[in-house]
C-alpha cells in the first residue's frame, strides 16, 4: 500500500546559460530551494516527490536568443546521466525522495543535436526513467522531438507507447512527464493516462498564458480527463545570463498540485521570487476511484475505433530534422507554420478569415 505523501513543485529562480558550466550555479540555488521545501512541506506528510521546473538548470536562452542549434548542442547541453544529474541523485539521496527534473541533452544516436529530456531519479539517486519531449514551444523552441526524426526514433524504440511516452512504476505510483506545451494538447495526456501513468509532471507555461488561465484550465483538464495527479510548477524570477542584474518574472505563476478530479489540492499563484507548491497524493485513493466509479473514471469508456478517424490523416510533417537542424525562427514561421495554417484551410477543416490578409501573414490583430 502506498501512504499518501507530499509532492513539491519547486519554484526557482533561474539564470539563462551561455556554457554548460553556469549549470552549477543554477544546481546550488536548487539545492538551497530543496531544504527548504522539504523541511516546511514534511510537517504535514513526508515528502516523497520534488518536481524540479523545465529550464530550471539552463534557462530558456536557446528560445529567447534564437540560439543556433548545434553551437547549443555542443557548448549548453548535458548527457542524461552526467555529473548534472548526479548531482540531483544526491540530493534525491539526502531527501530519500524521487526527484523529476529536465534538461536540454544530447542522445548518442543523434550527432550534434539536443532533445529536451525529463528524467525521474530514484531516492537511490538512479535515474528511472527518460522522457524525450513530443511537442517543444513550437515557434521558437530548437530541440529536436521524436517526431522530428520519426523514422529513426521507431527503428531505435519501437512504434509503442513507451517509445513516446513511457511511464516509470515506483514505490510512489506510476510517473510520467507532460512539459509545457506538451500540456496544450490532450492526446498527450491522455498517451500518458492509457500507459499507466497516475502522477504527472508539467513543466512551466509563460505568461501571459498563466495569468490569463490557460495554464490552469490546461493542468484541471488533463488531470480530470485521465485521472491522474498533476505537478504543475512554474518557474520563478529568469535572469537572462549568470551576470545579469534584471530580474524578470517571464512566467507568471500557477504552480498547482491537481488531483484525479482536477480539483487543486495545493496552489502556489505567484512567481516572482524563489518558493515552491506543496499539495497530498494519494495514489490509493486514486486507484479505489478508477475501479468503484460508473461514470467519470473516463478511460474504460473510450471507443477506440471511432476516435481513430479523427487522426487517420497526418497534419504535421513528420522526419522535420532526420537530415537537417532545427529552423531559427523566421525559417520556422516560414517553412511550417504558414504551410500548416495553408493545410487546415486547403482541407476545409478552417475557413479562411474573410480580412484581406494572406494566409499566416502578419496582419496584426483582427
Amino acid at each position: 500500500m502506498i501512504e499518501p505523501y507530499q509532492a513539491i513543485g519547486l519554484v526557482p529562480t533561474m539564470r539563462g546559460i551561455r556554457r554548460r558550466a553556469d549549470i552549477t550555479v543554477n544546481l546550488e540555488h536548487i539545492s538551497h530551494l530543496i531544504k527548504a521545501a522539504s523541511w516546511l512541506s514534511s510537517l504535514d506528510l513526508p515528502v516523497r516527490l520534488i518536481a524540479i521546473p523545465e529550464g530550471a538548470l539552463q534557462g530558456f536562452n536557446d528560445e529567447v536568443l534564437d540560439l543556433d542549434h548545434e553551437t547549443f548542442a555542443r557548448e549548453c547541453a548535458i548527457d542524461v546521466p552526467g555529473p548534472e544529474t548526479d548531482y540531483l541523485g544526491k540530493l534525491a539521496r539526502q531527501w530519500n525522495a524521487f526527484v523529476m527534473a529536465q534538461a536540454k541533452a544530447r542522445h548518442p544516436e543523434f550527432p550534434g543535436r539536443f532533445f529536451n529530456v525529463g528524467f525521474v531519479l530514484d531516492p537511490d539517486g538512479e535515474i528511472v526513467l527518460k522522457h524525450h519531449k513530443v511537442v517543444p514551444l513550437l515557434p521558437v523552441e530548437h530541440s529536436v522531438t521524436p517526431h522530428n526524426v520519426w523514422d529513426k526514433w521507431i527503428e531505435l524504440y519501437g512504434r509503442t507507447l513507451d517509445a513516446f511516452y513511457p511511464v516509470a512504476d515506483t514505490a510512489i505510483g506510476r510517473l510520467g512527464f507532460l512539459m509545457a506545451n506538451e500540456g496544450s494538447y490532450p492526446e498527450n495526456a491522455r498517451g500518458l493516462a492509457m500507459n499507466g501513468a497516475e502522477v504527472v509532471y508539467r513543466g512551466p507555461y509563460p505568461h501571459p498564458h498563466t495569468g490569463n488561465g490557460l495554464f490552469e484550465i490546461q493542468n484541471r483538464a488533463r488531470a480530470l480527463d485521465n485521472n491522474l495527479y498533476l505537478i504543475a510548477c512554474n518557474v520563478g524570477t529568469y535572469y537572462l545570463d549568470a551576470e545579469s542584474d534584471v530580474p524578470i518574472d517571464t512566467f507568471g505563476g500557477g504552480s498547482a498540485v491537481i488531483d484525479y478530479r482536477g480539483q487543486v489540492v495545493g496552489r502556489h499563484a505567484y512567481s516572482g521570487g524563489s518558493s515552491w507548491v506543496a499539495g497530498t497524493v494519494d495514489v490509493e485513493a486514486l486507484r479505489r476511484f478508477r475501479a468503484a466509479a460508473q461514470w467519470d473514471n473516463w478511460l474504460k469508456d473510450l471507443t477506440t475505433e471511432q476516435y481513430q478517424l479523427i487522426y487517420e490523416r497526418p497534419v504535421y510533417p513528420k522526419n522535420l530534422y532526420l537530415d537537417r537542424a532545427p529552423y531559427t525562427h523566421a525559417e520556422y514561421r516560414r517553412e511550417v507554420i504558414d504551410r500548416q495554417v495553408r493545410l487546415m484551410h486547403e482541407r476545409d477543416i478552417w475557413v479562411q478569415p474573410d480580412n484581406g490578409s494572406p494566409e499566416g501573414g502578419d496582419s496584426g490583430p483582427v
